[in-house]
């Protein structure tokens, strides 16, 4: 499936900025599965200084802020290539061991109703990615997908005591619970083709599992599915913090708005002909 992406950030500042730089993972990965047929950035407000790539394979871009500026705007656009691989990733690689993914972090360090969720799961004959599939169903029965009830900061424990949040939340808690189970597991920022509309609010979040004899495996806990050809990974990371779309600091200024438009769409068969 080819797919077509536009994803503009726009931030306010409440006053100029004096100095700033921001680190940008919004750059698909070239992965199993996923072919990146081309991608551009441009910036408003910023002008880019390196570019590299981070312990997880991400590909990392960092921008400087233009001293005085009281608005910054980035802006990808891109077609990517992607098939059906139900989900699976395959073999590990990146700077990082197999095992960091097992460790806690802040995010992701589970808690008693994580405990509980862990309790529910039917550990299934079929194997792993069954169980798996079992947690990814438990979480989503008792974590209701609900925007506005958790931010960027919020832990899994957290959201899964609250009973609500959004993708972010349901891949820290599912990292959490499959850690707490000794299975490695990593958060995933991207793109997802809705089937409902094109233009959307916020990119998407996942999970993966490492399970022996297949590698890594995708969950998208919020849609109770494996990714599939309208799924684009864009990085990857221990949690949110390690995959976050943007991060940074400015000095001077605080951001006062932000905003992101974010349209994606299959590029039907006589458009990638022209």
């Amino acid at each position: 499936m080819r797919l077509s992406i536009r994803h503009t950030t726009r931030y306010r500042f409440a006053s100029p900025v004096a100095h700033g730089i921001q680190r940008l993972r919004l750059t698909p990965k070239e992965t199993q599965g996923q072919t990146i047929l081309e991608w551009n950035m441009e910036y408003e407000g910023a002008h880019e200084q390196l570019s590299y790539d981070d312990q997880n394979f991400n590909h990392v871009t960092l921008v400087a802020v233009e001293e005085g500026a009281t608005e910054v705007v980035v802006s990808c656009s891109g077609k990517v290539d992607t098939e059906d691989r139900a989900g699976v990733i395959g073999q590990h690689a990146g700077h990082l061991p197999l095992w960091a993914f097992l460790s806690e972090t802040t995010l992701t360090k589970p808690g008693p109703r994580i405990k509980q969720l862990i309790a529910k799961v039917e550990r299934s004959e079929e194997g792993m990615v069954h169980t798996l599939h079992n947690l990814s169903n438990v979480i989503r029965d008792n974590v209701e997908y609900q925007t506005g009830s958790t931010g960027v900061s919020t832990t899994g424990e957290e959201a899964a005591t609250e009973g609500a949040g959004v993708c972010q939340d349901h891949a820290h808690i599912f990292i959490a619970a499959a850690r707490s189970l000794d299975i490695p597991a990593r958060y995933v920022s991207g793109y997802l083709m809705m089937n409902d509309r094109i233009d959307q609010e916020a990119s998407h979040a996942w999970a993966e599992a490492y399970v022996q004899g297949l590698g890594w495996v995708g969950f998208d806990i919020s849609n109770g599915i494996s990714p599939d050809p309208r799924y684009v990974r864009v990085a990857t990371g221990r949690d949110y913090r390690d995959a976050a779309p943007i991060t940074g600091i400015s000095y001077g200024a605080v951001t006062e708005d932000l905003t992101v438009d974010l349209a994606v769409e299959q590029q039907m068969e006589e458009q990638q002909q022209q």
